[in-house]
């Protein structure tokens, strides 16, 4: 049944902004339909998400968890919650996307470079950080060289709405939970600066 949640080549994650405390990610498939939720605890020295099949939050699907408490260019490491086997692991390349543009590293299981994330443009992420926050991010990933994603931020006052599109990805190189993984990590790391 959860295998059916990683077979579309569009999502689209929504985080409210005005929320106090934490934060929740709902996570849309291409026919508009709710199919996964998750939810970020406020306060927690370590990040530490569950991805769940619905809001009632019986079915963990994949964690998210920080190796490290308070780390510049932490590492990220993704998990099938079902078999507890590992998919990889996302590092963010901290000060480069703190002050320049942001990037991420994609890790295979066993922490090897596989693919990288990159904002669309070093002039609009600049702008983004020392001026405005209106103009919404974009980010195109890919394994080896080949184009396997692009995460795209819609402008929205209420809501962080950020589309994942794998369609680039004809030869399946990433693994949808690991783009998933990336998408709620932009949403919750990145989104920090909006």
């Amino acid at each position: 049944m959860t295998a059916d949640l990683f077979m579309h080549s569009n999502y689209e994650i929504r985080k409210k902004i005005l929320k106090l405390f934490g934060g929740s990610f709902h996570i849309f498939n291409s026919m508009g339909d709710e199919v996964m939720f998750a939810s970020l605890k406020a306060f927690k020295l370590k990040e530490d998400i569950t991805i769940f099949t619905g809001r009632d939050m019986q079915t963990e699907v994949l964690r998210i968890k920080a190796r490290k408490i308070l780390d510049f260019s932490c590492t990220y490491d993704v998990t099938d919650a079902a078999t507890e086997e590992k998919i990889g692991a996302l590092r963010r390349k901290g000060l480069k996307s703190a002050f320049l543009k942001d990037e991420w590293v994609f890790l295979d299981n066993l922490d090897n470079e596989a693919g990288l994330i990159k904002e669309d443009s070093m002039f609009l992420a600049l702008v983004r950080r020392w001026a405005t926050n209106i103009i919404p991010q974009k980010y195109h990933a890919e394994m080896n060289g080949t184009d396997v994603c692009t995460f795209k931020q819609n402008f929205n006052p209420f809501s962080l709405r950020l589309a994942i599109d794998f369609s680039p990805d004809m030869r399946n190189l990433l693994d949808r939970r690991l783009g998933i993984a990336a998408g709620i990590l932009l949403c919750a790391i990145e989104g920090r600066q909006q």
